[in-house]
C-alpha cells in the first residue's frame, strides 16, 4: 500500500494549482506538560518559541506547538515516519511531566499544497489562511467544513503547503469537502 497518494492534481505550467494527499498513515503522535519541552529538546527536536508555531525539523518532519505545553509531532515522508514512530514507541511515564497523547488512531492527516491552497480553504474555513495572515511556520486550531481542525502552514521552497488534522472518523467525509472546493480550480485534470 502506497503511504502517499495524489487525489487529484491541477496543473497550471509547472506548478500545480492545488494537490490534495493523504498521510493519514504516516506517524504522529503528541507530547503534553510542563516537562513537555526539555524532553523533546533532549531528543533533538527544534521547538517553536510560542504556541500555534511550528518548525520543520532537517529530516523532514513537523513539531507543532498547540499550546504552552502540547507538541505535535508529524512524521516525514522521506523515512515514512520512522523517528516519530519511535519517539512514540521510546516514551515511558516516569516522574517527569512529559505524557504521551497518541494521534495515530484519533487524528486523519491531509496534505493540501499548491498555489491555490488558501483561495480552497476560503471555501471551508472563516479564518484567514493567505500567506500575509497565515505565513510559514503559522498554526490555526479552528473549523473547517464544520468540524475542528489543526492547520499548520508548513510552507515550502517551491509549492505553498498545509498540513491539516483532523477527526479520523471524519476522513471521509473532509476529503470529499476539500475536493469538492477544489473543483473550481479543476481547469486540467490530470
Amino acid at each position: 500500500m502506497t503511504r502517499l497518494s495524489a487525489e487529484r492534481s491541477v496543473g497550471f505550467d509547472s506548478m500545480p494549482l492545488c494537490t490534495l494527499e493523504d498521510l493519514t498513515d504516516l506517524p504522529r503522535v503528541g507530547f503534553r506538560g510542563t516537562d513537555s519541552a526539555a524532553y523533546l529538546t533532549a531528543r533533538g527536536f527544534d521547538l517553536p518559541d510560542a504556541p500555534n508555531r511550528a518548525m520543520t525539523q532537517a529530516d523532514g518532519s513537523h513539531v507543532a506547538r498547540l499550546s504552552q505545553t502540547e507538541y505535535l509531532l508529524l512524521g516525514s515522508a522521506q523515512d515514512q515516519g520512522q523517528r516519530i514512530a519511535d519517539e512514540e514507541v521510546r516514551w515511558e511515564l516516569d516522574h517527569i511531566a512529559n505524557y504521551l497523547l497518541p494521534r495515530q488512531d484519533s487524528h486523519a492527516w491531509l496534505q493540501l499544497s499548491g498555489v491555490c491552497i488558501s483561495e480552497v480553504m476560503a471555501k471551508l474555513c472563516g479564518v484567514d489562511l493567505r500567506v500575509h495572515a497565515f505565513p510559514p511556520g503559522a498554526v490555526a486550531q479552528t473549523s473547517a467544513a464544520r468540524i475542528n481542525v489543526i492547520v499548520v502552514n508548513v510552507g515550502a521552497q517551491s509549492v505553498p503547503c498545509f498540513q491539516i488534522l483532523f477527526d479520523r472518523a471524519s476522513l471521509a467525509y473532509f476529503k470529499d469537502a476539500v475536493l469538492d472546493a477544489m473543483a473550481e480550480f479543476d481547469r486540467a485534470s490530470v
